[in-house]
């Protein structure tokens, strides 16, 4: 294998009343040689398999632009959302039968295919290899793409020279081509023979990079011969256990982009803040329990917060700050939303729907409502069968199986708030004005 030996995965093991101190797995038990045991760390979930992190779910959202411009807007403002997104969506904290003391997916997938070499991951001096590379090819993004995100890249960025030269003389802008270049230090995960000869036309080299660099943020290039334009994909959320939930998060961040482009937000803080953020939001309870590095004056154009020195632009605030504003401090992102649905043509069942989504988005950040990680947790703990030792046993997992398959037809109050809809099955008024007049062409009230 590329790497030169198996993923080594190490989470935190939630540290109960009785959890064994140290905790360790017998590894011997599983068929482990030794070399298992010599990469498991004491008081940690080992792991040592890319099942254990592609077998995770997620919730991804792709967005269209309508340029190049837009899309590198969107990429960029989108970035320092995506830590508190992976915060208020956690629901991972059981990992191989056991409790962790983490709430995300997130480092679990990063370290599944984490294909650098020891030189790559710095550990032996390079021989073999050409660079040293920070990150796994799975995790956050490590450079804005925009001119007005440009002084925010605070982090140095590995990037194949040859690559972004080629990029440069083809009129290719530097964000743009250290991106790609950036993207092209990695080699493939999986090539087929038939694939390997192309024309020059085809972009199927490129996606095959594209497509295995996993970030928080995915800048999409449209396709040769096609009509697909630019887009932005949004990756870090973790998958709900409702449609209710799901949909939700889609709606509140499709709504924020609408904002962020007709009120020209300003979200940017420094790359390598976004980074100290992503290692908060995987901790239990990040929402109610951690601070987050966010812009104080999100209103600011760049011309304006050019005469404010960067590390004056940002400040530590919670979640619930984030979402719900504090007053005199920060607006907050669900107000903003609401003032911009204030100025739009929006039908009465679809406002009322839209509410009950932000509703369960104020009330997650707020700490009203669980995040699907605590209930979990709270539920595995609560559990008759449960010894408080952090093992999540064959019982244990039916009953939280079974109780999660009812709540996507009932109802779970530390969830879910309660429901009340006007969200009817006709086409609400405003869209029916809009289909007549695209479409038919026959209404002029």
């Amino acid at each position: 294998m590329r790497r030169g030996e198996k993923v080594a995965i190490n989470l935190p093991v939630f540290k109960d009343d009785r959890t064994k101190s140290p905790f360790k797995d017998d590894l011997k038990a599983l068929g482990d040689t030794g070399e298992s045991e010599s990469a498991a760390l004491p008081d940690h979930v080992y792991m040592d398999a890319m099942a254990f992190g592609m077998g995770c779910c997620c919730l991804q959202l792709t967005f269209q632009a309508c340029n190049i411009n837009e899309a590198r807007t969107l990429y960029d403002q989108l970035t320092p959302l995506c830590p508190i997104m992976l915060a208020l969506t956690a629901a991972s904290p059981i990992h191989r039968g056991v409790l962790t003391d983490v709430d995300c997916r997130w480092s679990v997938i990063s370290g599944a295919v984490d294909c650098r070499t020891r030189e790559e991951r710095g550990l032996e001096p390079l021989k073999n290899n050409r660079f040293v590379i920070p990150k796994s090819r799975y995790d956050s993004i490590d450079s804005y793409l925009s001119v007005q995100g440009d002084p925010y890249n605070d982090v140095p960025l590995v990037m194949d020279k040859k690559i972004y030269m080629k990029l440069r003389e083809a009129d290719i802008d530097h964000l743009l081509a250290q991106h790609v270049a950036h993207l092209f230090i990695r080699d493939t995960v999986s090539l087929f023979s038939e694939k390997v000869d192309q024309s020059p036309t085809d972009s199927d080299h490129f996606e095959n990079i594209q497509s295995t660099n996993w970030q928080t943020m995915r800048f999409k290039v449209p396709p040769p011969n096609s009509t697909i334009g630019w887009r932005v994909e949004f990756r870090p959320c973790e998958i709900q256990i409702t449609d209710f939930e799901n949909a939700a998060f889609v709606v509140f961040i499709v709504l924020l982009t609408r904002v962020i482009l007709s009120y020209k937000l300003n979200l940017l803080i420094p790359i390598s803040k976004v980074d100290e953020n992503m290692a908060k939001a995987q901790k239990r309870s990040a929402v109610r329990e951690e601070v987050f590095w966010f812009r104080r004056d999100i209103t600011s154009s760049g011309e304006q917060a050019s005469d404010i020195p960067i590390e004056e632009q940002y400040g530590a605030m919670t979640i619930n700050q984030i979402i719900n504003g504090k007053d005199g401090v920060f607006p907050g992102l669900i107000p903003l939303i609401n003032s911009y649905l204030s100025g739009m043509d929006v039908d009465t069942d679809t406002h009322c729907s839209i509410q009950q989504y932000l509703k369960l988005i104020q009330k997650r950040a707020s700490g009203e409502l669980l995040t699907t990680a605590s209930w979990i947790r709270q539920f595995v703990r609560q559990h008759p069968a449960y010894k408080q030792d952090s093992i999540v046993n064959d019982e244990i997992a039916y009953d939280l199986l079974k109780t999660i398959d009812g709540i996507r037809t009932g109802h779970c109050p530390e969830l879910i708030p309660s429901l009340v809809s006007k969200t009817t099955e006709s086409i609400p008024r405003a869209m029916e004005k809009v289909y007549c007049k695209e479409i038919n062409n026959c209404c002029d009230s």
